[in-house]
């Protein structure tokens, strides 16, 4: 049975989620430290784990597997999730695969570095657009209608 997982601490579209995952019949866990509002959407479940660095992260990789999807824009964590099996989708529309996560991981890695190097570099992202929700919503059905059906 799908699932999908949200990290959902720093998470822009948990909305949006929560509308496709209504559309599509699908539960949808939206794990966190907690101090997020829980739903009344009976398919929408908050999931608490313990406060501490990567918590929710551990958790949501020791749950998810073949058939879920992740909503998450870390890195690592998207990682396990797609060598588990999951499908995973960034908050900006991006989905990770085994064809693009190992070159999305060496990207974060040396921006790491080089924002380490430069402290001038700190805050020079893209800020989060209607465009980038939009691509979100049109990928998240597109991958959930193909895990589905797998």
């Amino acid at each position: 049975m799908t699932r999908i997982f949200v990290d959902a601490d720093a998470c822009p579209v948990k909305e949006e989620a929560e509308r496709v995952a209504t559309r599509h019949g699908v539960s949808m866990l939206m794990v966190s430290n907690g101090g997020i509002r829980p739903s009344q959407n009976p398919l929408v479940q908050s999931v608490f784990v313990a406060q501490g660095p990567d918590e929710a992260d551990k958790w949501i990789a020791a749950q998810c597997g073949p058939g879920d999807v992740v909503i998450t824009g870390d890195i690592p964590l998207a990682a396990k999730c797609v060598e588990a099996g999951a499908a995973v989708v960034k908050h900006n529309g991006e989905e990770l695969t085994r064809a693009n996560i190992g070159m999305v991981l060496a990207t974060r890695d040396l921006m790491q570095d080089m924002r380490s190097a430069d402290p001038f570099m700190v805050g020079r992202g893209r800020p989060f657009s209607k465009a980038d929700r939009s691509r979100f919503l049109d990928v998240l059905d597109r991958v959930l209608r193909r895990v589905k059906t797998a």
